[in-house]
Order: structure tokens, then sequence, then C-alpha cells
């Protein structure tokens, strides 16, 4: 017998106990989180006349013309507050990605920097961001657009910068070897690579901006969510229903946009990225010789 193999065998206990371990932290975290948060069957069944008050309440929605068109105008602001946060929250959250990516190898102090300012942005919830733009310009689409701009920044900066340290290093490092510079690098070799995953994550932002909006709207910031707020104080549960409905159809709508602009988006660079890796590995070849 080898020493190897003693310390193979030597080591299929601790981590075996390890696993053990694991599994019995988790098994009592979600227990304590459970025991402590009251989830259970218990719960829903003392609240079923609540339940089933606020539902007979919503039957039938009320589809007055009046209404409708109120509804109409709150989602088209909606829809407005969402694609302009959107363009805010990428002009700020996709440089902030590139000097993430470790392997565009930005100088650290900025790496740092951006990585420290996308903790901060996507740490503080858009309901927070939204307080603060309403209490500093006012009720309104406005203060929405700011709040959903500045959180999605930060979760496209994180989600993005994965997307770009995940390419093919090939490439990168036959640029590297030619003579390019970081940025050069950044913007030939690595961002083309991963441009089909990065306005995948773009337009799933979208979509998270919808259901953003709604929610900052309870706060005064414009929107759906703004007329829900209205409708839910007052009791005007046939109102909400309505609005409900609305908010279903506008991401339903969005979602089948997005996907069919990820699917093209997809298609294309499946349909391009064999002929835009051929030079880099001719280069790569050239450059070990």
């Amino acid at each position: 017998m080898t020493m190897d193999d003693l310390t193979v065998r030597s080591g299929r206990p601790s981590r075996r106990s390890l696993r053990l371990v694991v599994v019995a932290v988790v098994v009592v975290a979600v227990s304590w989180s459970l025991a402590g948060t009251g989830i259970g069957l218990g719960s829903l069944i003392q609240g079923r006349a609540g339940a089933v008050q606020m539902i007979s309440g919503l039957m039938p929605p009320d589809l007055d013309a009046a209404l409708l068109s109120r509804v109409l105008n709150a989602a088209v602001e909606t829809l407005q507050m969402s694609i302009a946060a959107l363009l805010l929250g990428a002009m700020i959250g996709l440089p902030l990605a590139v000097l993430m990516a470790a392997n565009v190898q930005a100088p650290v102090p900025l790496a740092m920097a951006a990585r420290g300012i996308a903790t901060l942005l996507r740490s503080v919830h858009e309901l927070l961001w939204a307080l603060l733009f309403v209490a500093t310009v006012g009720l309104g689409p406005a203060a929405g657009v700011y709040a959903i701009a500045l959180h999605s920044a930060g979760v496209m900066a994180k989600l993005c910068s994965e997307q770009l340290e995940a390419v093919d290093p090939g490439p990168v490092e036959a640029m590297r070897l030619t003579g390019g510079g970081r940025a050069t690098t950044a913007l030939l070799g690595i961002v083309p690579q991963a441009r089909a995953n990065l306005a995948s994550q773009v337009l799933y932002q979208w979509e998270c901006n919808i259901r953003s909006s709604v929610v900052i709207g309870f706060v005064g910031a414009g929107g759906i969510g703004q007329a829900l707020g209205i409708a839910l104080h007052l009791f005007r549960y046939q109102e909400l229903a309505t609005l409900v409905a609305s908010v279903v159809i506008l991401v339903i709508g969005v979602d089948r946009i997005s996907k069919v602009f990820r699917s093209r988006l997809g298609a294309a660079s499946g349909r391009t990225s064999g002929r835009r890796s051929r030079p880099y590995r001719s280069l790569l070849e050239r450059s070990s010789r």
C-alpha cells in the first residue's frame, strides 16, 4: 500500500464528515427559519377567511371605460419608466461590468472602485432609492426612473461582468500576445464574444424593471404601481383586479418581445462566432511559434 492510498483513505472520512456537517447546518437553518417566520399550513388555514373575502371582492373586474383609459395611461407610463431606466442603468452598469471583469485586467484601483460602486447600487433596494428620489425630485415617474436605473445598474454590472469573464480565453490571449492593450483586448476580444449574453442580460433587466416599477409606485413614483396603491388603500378591489390584470398583460408582452430579440441575437452569435474565431486562432498559432 502506497502513501497516496493512505492519504486518499484517510481523507474520505473527513470529506464525508464535512458533507454531514453541511447537511446538518442546512437542515437546522431551514427549520429555524420556518419556525421563526410562522410558515406552515396552520397560518394558511387561519387566514382563509380574509383570502376568500379578498378574492370575492376582486370579481368581477371593473371594466368602466374611464377606468380603462386611466389604466392604459398608467401602463404606458410604466413602459416609459422601464425603458428609460434600462437606458440609464445600462449606461452606468455596462462600463462598470467591463472594469470589474477579471479577464479585462483593468488597473486594480479602477476595478475595486467599480466593484464597490456596483455593490452599493444593487445593495440598496429600488424602494429605498425611490423614497430618496421622491424626497428630492418629488412625486412622479422621474423619481421611479432614477431609482430603478441605479439598482439595475448594479445588478447588470454584476451579471454582465460574469458573462465577460466566461468568454473563450483563446482569442483574448491571442490579442495580448500580438501586442493588444487592455482597451483593445476588451473591445475587440472580450465584448464581441459575450455580446449575445450581454444583450440577453439587458433584455431580462427590462422585464425586471417592469416589475420594479409596479413596486415603487406604492411610494408615489408613478406608473401602474401608484394606481395600485391608491386602489388598495381605498379598498377598490374590482379596480385593483383590473390593474393587476394590466400588469400581467404588460409583463407577458415584454417577455415575448425580449424572447424574440434574445433568440435572434443568439442565432446571429452562433452564425458569426465560428468565422470570428479563425483569425484569433491563427494569431495565436503565429505568436506561439
